[in-house]
């Protein structure tokens, strides 16, 4: 069940597995600005590259993860064409040319620019999230905790983060046995035998009993962290943390590095104040 939903509770035993809490939030959230800042292809492919040989080095479910990728792929490549039909010259706004390569119509063309623009587009979102995939695949709760609480967020903010995703795989088990109990006592969801209407009305019905136990499930955690003193002290540490080891130190330098890069871009961009966003080889 925790493969389905991508939730590691458990630490693999991978590169990018054994670096503490405190290594992979601080990777992750430095390649997500970077990607966030800049629409350069020079900056952002690096980055792509990057986040297939981490994706690859965590020896993920193959099928699970390239049926995820390739509906994210095919829904960008629908979205290009949702922009396209409504501006077909977008590549203008946001390269500052128009290089007609196709005519259809007066309205309809094929540009140089919008091209290059969706092809940035597609690495820069690609990259943003299989980074995330990776993310998501190799931190345990408790880490992220842990690693969010090492860039100065609120412990109590942590630990609100931690149970959202500790308790996903158990809210998803309870949806399934609510389903399955529901479904034995004649309530019908297959879609070959009711209609859209009628089957999110019995879904509905599913939601009324998770939310009463999900609430009751809440109430037992703030009694036993109550009953155990949480929230008196100012700070507090993390069992799973750990003394870095040698994959921390190695990639200690490159946290420094992505450090640098994102300010030097945000500098960048407030400096120069480039006229269109996505750079292009071939525009002065």
């Amino acid at each position: 069940m925790n493969d389905k939903l991508f939730i590691t509770l458990t630490p693999g035993k991978t590169f990018i597995d054994r670096l503490t809490g405190k290594t992979k939030v601080r990777l992750f959230i430095l390649m997500i600005f970077i990607l966030t800042a800049t629409w350069d292809l020079r900056v952002i492919a690096p980055f792509l590259v990057l986040s297939i040989v981490m994706l690859i080095s965590i020896k993920p479910d193959v099928k699970r993860n390239v049926a995820i990728i390739v509906f994210v792929l095919l829904m960008n490549l629908f979205n290009f064409f949702l922009t396209w039909i409504v501006k077909p010259d977008y590549g203008l706004t946001m390269v500052g040319a128009s290089t007609v390569l196709f005519r259809f119509t007066d309205f309809f063309v094929v540009t140089a620019e919008t091209l290059w623009y969706f092809l940035v587009r597609l690495v820069k979102f690609m990259a943003s999230f299989l980074i995330s995939l990776t993310f998501i695949q190799s931190i345990t709760p408790s880490e992220l905790a842990a690693g969010l609480h090492s860039i100065k967020v609120p412990y109590k903010i942590c630990t609100i983060v931690s149970l959202a995703f500790r308790y996903i795989p158990d809210i998803h088990r309870d949806f399934n046995n609510i389903q399955i109990s529901m479904q034995t006592r004649g309530m019908e969801l297959d879609s070959r035998k009711a209609g859209l209407l009628t089957r999110m009305k019995q879904y509905v019905l599913i939601l009324v009993p998770l939310i009463i136990t999900s609430f009751d499930r809440i109430g037992n955690i703030a009694n036993g962290m109550d009953l155990r003193g949480y929230g008196k002290k100012k700070d507090r540490t993390y069992y799973c943390e750990h003394d870095d080891v040698k994959g921390d130190k190695i990639l200690r330098p490159l946290v420094w590095i992505f450090l640098l890069l994102l300010i030097g871009l945000w500098v960048l961009k407030i400096v120069y104040k480039p006229p269109f966003e996505v750079w292009a080889p071939w525009i002065k």
